[in-house]
């Protein structure tokens, strides 16, 4: 657990690189960055951002690439103590209105990320290009930490139920107390993992919690960040076998690609150590098939914006237990606690489903300006995942489904409700239902069933192009399917189960 006496986050980071700082942080092409220029940077760009007006509970807007710099960005808005905002790629017009909203101070860009719709959603907020900061002038102040524990460390933005991007605080408080960022406390896992990144993988966006949270123990273990860069050929399994990596975190597409591509061509990915598995569904039968192929490397991760990591699957737990434990997503990380609760908020007992309750140190403080939600997630120090499911007799926790329509593709989280608003607002579609299935290479997949207005042919494409202009490409359904009327389950709700049952989905 986090002692409440220790220095703020990120002040363990910070301790970790000067022990080191002749050894390798950050591999870049032939570009090598060690701990001690690491830690230069960041340095150098607080001093930049103070001098820009930023400092305890001013917000910061950060849209980059995956850089060196993009990450001492990173640390030095949260030195500093601001709010940091991480600004995901994909975002339409109107999604990055709401997330550069009124209180965003600044936006940090680099050349890579910055287009003009972000610019135009910036409104009044100053925009600082990353490379005219790492020109300035060195003011030569000493890094220190600013941070106050109760201010917001980072707002992370996830798809919200009504189609706008919702925010999750984070308070430093919390970060600092998260499992990752806390070397001195790490549970056997951690550690094994961190030891196991000590050539770690690192894509995506540096906007996702996820890989923030997993990045941290390969820089807090002494290892490497390797930035790859692309040659054409997937990551997995070429990216792996081309840089020698140890670990990597890896969406469930990318596995299975990995999976499907070994089987017929085969690459060198013997070096592998640790490969965690997160963001959406796996089934237990691709699960042990990495298993099988990979060896004892493969972990799968459960967990949400809201709440962190929640639970792990390690490689034992897949190789010395019984076949269904593979249907599971793990034990409680340390300092984690799940409750199983019915309609009524009893705890039920070991075996029966329910919804899944979570507590922790580092769960967010709520929903950036949105209070009502708040208070309907956060219940008396726990967090509604309005995940369904079952802890079992050994601890393992079991998902079942969902109390909400929400949709798991390609590690993001996907709402129903504003797929179906949109479909239903064109003059082709008098009804939309949308659901989500099990798909191997996106987690889970949408589905769509629209009922025709009368006299109108559906454009399938323009009914997917406006999806994708209003909720971005991972809400596009990847079938739209026309029916004569929705099936009504017995307590006159729409049947979607039914519905995507009888076209075989």
């Amino acid at each position: 657990m986090h002692d409440p006496a220790e220095p703020p986050f990120p002040h363990a980071l910070f301790q970790a690189l000067r022990q080191a700082p002749g050894s390798p942080v950050f591999e870049q092409g032939t570009r090598i960055v060690t701990r001690g220029e690491l830690l230069e940077t960041v340095r150098r760009l607080a001093g930049a951002l103070r001098d820009a007006g930023l400092g305890p509970g001013r917000g910061i807007a950060i849209r980059t690439a995956v850089s060196p710099e993009a990450f001492a960005a990173h640390m030095a808005a949260h030195a500093l103590g601001c709010r940091v905002v991480g600004v995901r790629p994909g975002y339409t017009a109107g999604q990055l209105a709401h997330v550069l909203g009124p209180r965003i101070d600044a936006v940090l860009v680099d050349a890579q990320a910055v287009t003009p719709e972000l610019l135009r959603a910036a409104g009044p907020a100053t925009v600082l290009p990353l490379d005219e900061l790492l020109a300035r002038p060195d003011g030569g102040r000493p890094l220190t930490v600013a941070a106050r524990p109760d201010d917001v460390a980072a707002l992370t933005f996830t798809s919200g139920s009504t189609g706008r991007p919702k925010g999750c605080a984070i308070t430093y408080r919390a970060l600092g107390a998260h499992w990752s960022w806390q070397p001195h406390a790490w549970s056997p896992v951690a550690a094994e993992l961190a030891a196991g990144f000590e050539r770690y993988l690192l894509f995506g966006t540096l906007a996702s919690m996820v890989v923030m949270e997993f990045l941290a123990l390969c820089l807090l273990g002494g290892g490497t960040a390797v930035i790859p860069e692309e040659d054409g050929r997937p990551l997995f399994p070429y990216g792996i076998e081309r840089h020698g990596i140890t670990g990597s975190i890896v969406t469930v597409p990318r596995l299975c690609q990995m999976l499907d591509l070994l089987r017929d061509e085969p690459a060198d990915v013997g070096r592998l150590r640790a490969l965690m598995v997160s963001g959406s569904p796996i089934s237990p039968h691709r699960l042990a098939e990495a298993a099988g192929r990979l060896g004892p490397v493969v972990y799968q991760g459960y967990g949400q914006t809201e709440a962190g990591s929640i639970s792990m699957l390690t490689p034992a737990d897949i190789a010395g237990c019984p076949p269904r434990v593979l249907a599971s997503v793990g034990r409680p990380h340390p300092g984690v606690e799940i409750g199983v609760r019915d309609e009524t908020g009893r705890a039920v007992p070991p075996g029966e489903t329910g919804e899944i309750h979570v507590r922790s140190p580092y769960l967010m403080a709520g929903y950036w300006d949105d209070p009502a939600e708040t208070r309907d997630t956060l219940r008396d120090g726990w967090l509604r995942t309005r995940d369904l499911g079952r802890l079992d007799e050994a601890g393992f926790l079991h998902l079942v489904g969902r109390t909400r329509d929400v949709i798991m593709v390609n590690a993001m989280v996907v709402y129903a409700g504003p797929i179906e608003r949109a479909l239903a607002g064109h003059p082709d579609v008098a009804e939309a239902y949308v659901a989500g299935a099990p798909d191997e290479r996106t987690g889970e997949a949408v589905h769509a069933f629209v009922v025709l207005a009368a006299g109108r042919t559906p454009d399938r494409a323009a009914l997917a192009a406006l999806v994708r202009a209003e909720l971005g490409a991972d809400s596009v359904p990847q079938t739209i399917t026309v029916v004569p009327g929705v099936p009504v389950a017995a307590s006159g709700k729409p049947d979607k189960r039914a519905l995507l049952a009888r076209h075989g989905l």
